[in-house]
C-alpha cells in the first residue's frame, strides 16, 4: 500500500470542532467526511441540500478526490449523494461540499459533525483521442444494456 501526502486546510477557524477527513479502520479505502453546518439542516423527503465540510484540499496533479455516499446513511435513512461519485479536481481550491439527497419517506436532519459521506483519493490517466472512421470489431459489438443477460 502506498501513501500520498495531501495538503488540507480548514476553511475557517469556526470549523475547528469538526473532524478533518479520516479513515475509520485500517482497511478503509474511503475517509469519512463530516458536516460543518452552522445550524441543523433538515431534508424533507425528495429534498437535497449542499452541505459544507469546512475544509479544502490541494490534490496533486494526476489525482482526484471522489466523494461517495455512506452505506449506513443509505440503508438506515435512504439518504445518499447526488452526482455520485462527485469529483474534486486537482486545481479546485474551494470548500468541499456534499450534495445530500433524501430519497426516503421521512425527514432527515444533518447535525454539525455528522458523517455525511466518504472521500476516496484516486489516480487517473489523461486521454489523447485518436479519431478514426471505424473501431475494431468485437464479439459483443454494439450490444448494450442487458445484452449479456441478467443472470
Amino acid at each position: 500500500m502506498s501513501q500520498l501526502t495531501i495538503r488540507i486546510s480548514r476553511i475557517s477557524p469556526n470549523a475547528g470542532d469538526v473532524f478533518l477527513p479520516q479513515y475509520a479502520t485500517e482497511g478503509s479505502a474511503g475517509m469519512d467526511i463530516y458536516a460543518s453546518v452552522a445550524d441543523d439542516v433538515t431534508l424533507q423527503p425528495g429534498e437535497t441540500a449542499l452541505i459544507p465540510t469546512g475544509f479544502s484540499v490541494e490534490i496533486p496533479r494526476g489525482y482526484e478526490a471522489q466523494i461517495r455516499p455512506r452505506s449506513g446513511l443509505a440503508i438506515k435513512h435512504q439518504v445518499g449523494i447526488l452526482n455520485s461519485p462527485g469529483t474534486i479536481d486537482s486545481d479546485y481550491r474551494g470548500e468541499v461540499k456534499v450534495i445530500l439527497a433524501n430519497f426516503g419517506k421521512n425527514a432527515f436532519t444533518v447535525k454539525r459533525g455528522d458523517r455525511i459521506g466518504q472521500m476516496v483519493i484516486s489516480s487517473y490517466t489523461k486521454v489523447v483521442w485518436n479519431e478514426v472512421d471505424v473501431l475494431d470489431a468485437t464479439t459483443r459489438g454494439a450490444g448494450g444494456f442487458g445484452h449479456t443477460g441478467t443472470k
